[in-house]
């Protein structure tokens, strides 16, 4: 049995088995990246889409992502890709390969590649080649996450990032419990990426009932405003979906309410999927 280091679930793998994220492989007893260059999405997006409001505003950037995820949110937004396996629709892409296109898209207002979509952490020896290569061509990474990873393979990645939105789920590990999180985990990553000057922000899903009191988002803010600098805090509107396709989308008046909460300790909070 070998032990995947990368995130706080250690799963212990037999040969060729595969990890809880339907991502990472025991090959030859080292746990790697089985979904290595496969991408199940590609697309040029503006970087507030992802959502970055203040690193270079109005700029475009190459988004990638593949398939699975190392947390299981009964609320995911993206479980068609993030909850799925091998068996999903991808194409291979070698790290070149999408270097040479972000560097084709310069010219439509393109500044780098964006890991997204997905869990990109996961992938996180083809994140890594990838990085170096965006680096080496003088354009910037982005990465979208939830930023459940071990500090060891966090510390190697840290360099490599230039700005990141890092998702937040909840206020603290007993909300964590209910998607396989670890919170502590998330909180090292927000604190480390911010440490290193990488640019970043901050997003959590309004979910009814779960994490929509004034108590919930106002301790979230006060744990960010303790940040240098204080990151731009993004409170995102939930829409039924996954395993709570039955529940309500938030409130439109709860969203502006919590905004206000957030307020109080962030001089940054935006309001998304309004």
């Amino acid at each position: 049995m070998s032990v995947c280091p990368l995130c706080p679930h250690h799963c212990s793998l037999a040969e060729g088995q595969i990890g809880a994220c339907h991502a990472r492989i025991c090959r030859d007893g080292v746990v790697t990246a089985a979904n290595y260059g496969r991408l199940t999405s590609i697309a040029l997006d503006p970087i507030e889409k992802k959502p970055l409001s203040t690193f270079h505003p109005g700029a475009k950037i190459l988004s990638i992502g593949s398939y699975g995820c190392n947390l299981h949110c009964p609320w995911c937004q993206n479980d068609s890709i993030s909850q799925v396996g091998e068996d999903s629709r991808w194409e291979y892409w070698e790290p070149a390969e999408v270097v040479a296109v972000a560097e084709r898209l310069r010219n439509r207002g393109n500044i780098g590649v964006a890991y997204t979509y997905n869990e990109p952490l996961i992938s996180y020896e083809y994140l890594l080649d990838c990085c170096e290569l965006v680096h080496e061509a003088g354009m910037v990474n982005v990465l979208v996450s939830n930023g459940c990873i071990c500090d060891e393979p966090l510390q190697k990645l840290l360099p490599l990032i230039d700005a990141a939105n890092i998702d937040l789920k909840g206020p603290d590990q007993a909300f964590y419990d209910r998607c396989g999180g670890n919170y502590e985990a998330v909180w090292n990553c927000i604190r480390s990426l911010s440490a290193e000057g990488c640019h970043v922000e901050v997003t959590t899903l309004v979910i009814p009932g779960l994490n929509d009191s004034d108590e919930a988002i106002a301790s979230i803010a006060q744990r960010l405003a303790t940040l240098d600098p204080q990151p731009v805090y993004h409170l995102s509107r939930f829409f039924p979906c996954c395993k709570m396709s039955d529940a309500s989308p938030t409130p439109k008046s709860t969203m502006r309410h919590l905004a206000t909460i957030a307020r109080t300790y962030l001089p940054d909070v935006r309001l998304g999927n309004m």
